[in-house]
């Protein structure tokens, strides 16, 4: 099961009509969304930089510049603690391999996972020329990136780390901009420093304040990192019924949102499972079906939510293939891993 079969049905129809033209959908799973194959990153809404981090691939042929010595550790570099971090290279510098090290280290528990998506502060340093190529702290706004879509640097550098942390990075030339970015200065095998600021990131899982459910619902246990539900005889699903079971500490989501979730679905009156998608997703909440629009709206980033939707706001003639009657309800446990507005 894929957000794109979450979506309307009358929108669904079309979507997997189309789809099914070009090969890209499992076109018997109706599902949250329109297509069955959603990237696990917003990147495609996500205002990526234009400079050093989130552009460019790198190869692994590229060598640092010949004429420099390749440092073994970041020792030499020196980083001031000042809110824009102002950040002294001895070029002309190389490093012999990608490497990082935490400058200020976060209390927080949020790990950043190796395809997340985060919001940084960063500057960006030549190690050849010692000069700053980029900088969003000169450019007075934090960058959202995508770690599935920036140089294989910043993503070592940054994956694993704690979400409030300031990260210094090295990384050679091959882990960076391999064949060189003339418009910026950068030349092949040029080995890059950067001072990151990591000020969110999206989530693996539900993470936050358990809470306790009420009387009635479905009870949920996690099984091998999955949830599954009992459904309790006679469950009332002719109305909407939402409940946070874990709450998040990240961003709200509104109408306009683009969220990133892992779910599972079962048939409120059989219990029986009818769509599994735990792995991350992405999808804009409009394009969602009514239960979802409705039922999320409110909840935060890093929220696990159980959500009794009822036929008429998930659907209404229920997925035969799937073991779901017509007229019956879904229930859902969704994690809520990462909210963006569609701008982003």
């Amino acid at each position: 099961m894929r957000l794109n079969d979450l979506l309307p049905s009358s929108r669904a129809a079309l979507g997997i009509v189309a789809a099914c033209a070009v090969a890209l959908t499992a076109c018997s799973s109706p599902e949250p969304a329109a297509s069955p194959e959603p990237t696990a990153s917003v990147s495609s809404s996500t205002a990526e930089s234009s400079a050093a981090p989130a552009t460019g691939e790198s190869s692994a042929e590229a060598l640092p510049t010949s004429s420099i010595e390749p440092a073994a550790d970041l020792s030499a570099i020196t980083v001031t603690d000042a809110d824009v971090p102002e950040v002294t290279v001895p070029a002309p510098w190389g490093i012999a391999t990608t490497q990082a090290k935490v400058l200020r280290e976060s209390s927080g528990s949020q790990v950043v996972g190796e395809e997340a998506n985060v919001v940084v502060n960063y500057v960006g340093v030549n190690g050849r020329t010692g000069e700053v190529f980029d900088s969003s702290f000169a450019k007075g706004a934090p960058a959202p990136l995508s770690l599935g879509h920036v140089v294989p640097g910043f993503r070592t550098g940054l994956a694993g780390q704690k979400v409030g942390s300031r990260v210094l990075i090295g990384m050679t030339g091959a882990d960076g901009y391999a064949q060189g970015s003339p418009q910026v200065g950068i030349e092949a095998g040029d080995s890059l420093v950067f001072v990151v600021d990591i000020i969110s990131a999206s989530f693996t899982e539900a993470m936050g304040e358990e809470v306790t459910p009420a009387e009635g619902l479905p009870s949920v246990t996690i099984t091998d990192g999955k949830p599954e539900v009992t459904v309790p005889e006679g469950l009332a699903a002719d109305t909407l019924q939402v409940q946070p079971l874990i709450k998040g500490p990240g961003a709200a989501v509104t109408a306009e949102s683009v969220v990133t979730v892992k779910y599972r679905a079962w048939a409120a009156k059989s219990g029986k499972s009818v769509g599994d998608g735990w792995s991350p997703q992405s999808k804009p909440l409009a394009e969602l079906i009514e239960g979802w629009r409705t039922g999320l709206i409110d909840q935060t980033a890093g929220s696990r939510v159980l959500l009794v939707v009822p036929a008429a706001q998930a659907y209404p003639n229920g997925l035969p293939e799937k073991g779901l009657e017509a007229g019956e309800g879904v229930v859902y446990v969704i994690d809520i891993l990462d909210v963006q507005t569609a701008t982003q």
